[in-house]
């Protein structure tokens, strides 16, 4: 008889599990509350137009490409990829940068923006070409043993992960205008994190996308979380929306059964997680639930403003993606680490997808979104009564830096997420990138995979090693899917797709 499998959770790192085990003939049921996939790389439909609610690019495709391939399968038959370049247009003051994934045009881009820096570009890509081959293995490995710290590859990548060095610091030793340093640090934030505080390993992210690029998805992001659906279908999976779990229950340290918020009981030979970790860890794990407490005790990422702005008009002349970084770059971060203070001064990432996408709105329209990093919730700010000066004030911002000078008079639709709605959405302090990413939350010390104390219960996501981003969750699945194999004697060989491409970028 299969072994039955239970799925709290249809995000991306659900979605792969459950692709995954599907494939390889396990009786798999996803449990998702929502009435769609993806959590937050779920689409939200506003009048005409499809907005994402999180991700908005894909790096580090080859991931992707590689949990497709073990169930057979191409991601390219689910959907449509246009890989951008440029890809994101950087903004201080009256300086820009576009970026680019091709090398002579990321040269020429820098000399022009910061004259005289290109060679240490080049540089820093050589240098990490190597970094990333090294520590890359690290990220595809179980820590729920000690033991997998004494591998070799691990003892090789000692250097880059214990070191007390920051993202900055490791820029400071290559570039030697701060704005620079910025464009290669800013990626920080897909981990909620400032670059002054985030462990230098984490350099890797900017190269990756600089030398491997980055992809919109034709329709929006949350495209790959309706394909990844689809395949789980195909294999036999059970999809249920609207079917919330309101307890786990346990014989022994085995998880038996759930319940749902109807009653219903499904039983279950092994269980994986995939909700938000600290929100399912004091409200779902029944008579084996943390405290609250206990996980305010716990670092968290920052949190996010979000405005999703339906046009009826298209600004063809804006970019793709557009970073205005705040005057004071390091205080508006500084602050949003302290979880005090709400910045005036802030940052803003703005996706114009429209000039890329005809998809996403009506003939003529277009539709934006925004995400302003800012503080999670864990010291109460009220977000309920600056909600709309606030909004305010993004605005202004936007006028005043990008040619979006009459935007206001083209609003049709709009939608806004604050922390506080994060929160109601069932994400612990409203912190969008989860458990904050420092060395003492990162491999072994973060969440594990097979959780600590369970005899069956696993974790995908962004809570869980090896953290948040798309390609990091679908990593999780796929190291916590296999390790379910593992515990019924059927250890499965990877599809690997990122050795032969690291090794010729590091050649």
């Amino acid at each position: 008889m299969k072994k039955k499998i239970i799925i709290i959770g249809a995000g991306p790192g659900g979605l792969t599990s459950g692709m995954l085990l599907a494939s390889r003939g396990y009786d798999v049921t996803i449990l998702e509350k929502s009435s769609v996939v993806g959590g937050r790389n779920a689409p939200i439909q506003a009048g005409g137009y499809t907005f994402d609610t999180g991700p908005t690019f894909l790096h580090q495709k080859f991931t992707l490409d590689e949990v497709f391939a073990e169930t057979g399968r191409r991601p390219e038959d689910y959907m449509d990829f246009v890989k951008l370049d440029p890809m994101t247009t950087l903004t201080w003051g009256d300086v820009s940068l576009e970026t680019s994934c091709d090398e002579q045009s990321m040269m020429q881009n820098i000399e022009k923006a910061f004259p005289g820096e290109s060679a240490n570009y080049q540089r820093f890509m050589q240098d990490h070409a190597l970094k990333l081959k090294k520590i890359f293995p690290c990220l595809l490995n179980s820590y729920h043993k000690l033991s997998k710290f004494l591998s070799g590859y691990s003892i090789k990548a000692l250097p880059y992960v214990a070191t007390s060095k920051s993202v900055m610091d490791v820029l400071s030793e290559y570039f030697v205008d701060e704005r620079l340093k910025l464009a290669f640090t800013f990626q920080a934030k897909y981990l909620g994190m400032s670059p002054w505080n985030c462990p230098a390993l984490f350099s890797i992210l900017s190269y990756i996308e600089y030398a491997h690029g980055i992809y919109h998805v034709q329709g929006g992001l949350s495209n790959i979380s309706a394909g990844m659906a689809k395949v789980f279908e195909e294999e036999g999976g059970t999809l249920r929306l609207n079917a919330e779990v309101q307890e786990i229950h346990y014989q022994g340290k085995t998880a038996s059964h759930v319940t749902l918020s109807t009653g219903e009981v499904i039983e279950c030979d092994d269980l994986i997680v995939n909700a938000d970790y600290a929100q399912a860890r004091h409200m779902i794990f029944g008579e084996r639930n943390e405290s609250r407490e206990e996980q305010l005790e716990k670092k968290y990422s920052c949190s996010t403003f979000m405005l999703y702005l339906g046009l009826d008009t298209i600004y063809n002349d804006e970019p793709h993606h557009h970073v205005l970084f705040a005057e004071d770059y390091h205080k508006n971060l500084k602050d949003i680490q302290n979880e005090q203070v709400v910045s005036d001064d802030m940052s803003i990432y703005i996706r114009n997808s429209s000039v890329t996408d005809p998809t996403v709105a009506p003939e003529g329209h277009s539709q934006l979104y925004i995400l302003v990093p800012t503080i999670n919730l864990r010291n109460g700010h009220d977000w309920d009564a600056t909600v709309a000066e606030y909004r305010e004030k993004v605005l202004d911002r936007i006028i005043e830096k990008t040619g979006m000078k009459d935007l206001r008079e083209h609003i049709t639709e709009e939608r806004i997420i604050t922390p506080k709605t994060w929160e109601q959405q069932d994400i612990f302090l409203g912190a969008t990138f989860n458990l904050a990413h420092t060395l003492d939350q990162m491999l072994y010390l973060r969440p594990r995979n097979k959780m600590q104390g369970f005899e069956n219960v696993y974790l995908v996501g962004g809570g869980t090693h090896p953290g948040s981003g798309l390609p990091t969750i679908y990593e999780s699945a796929r190291i916590s899917s296999n390790l379910i194999c593992e515990s019924y004697g059927k250890s499965r060989k990877r599809v690997d797709f990122a050795t032969e491409i690291l090794e010729q970028a590091a050649s």
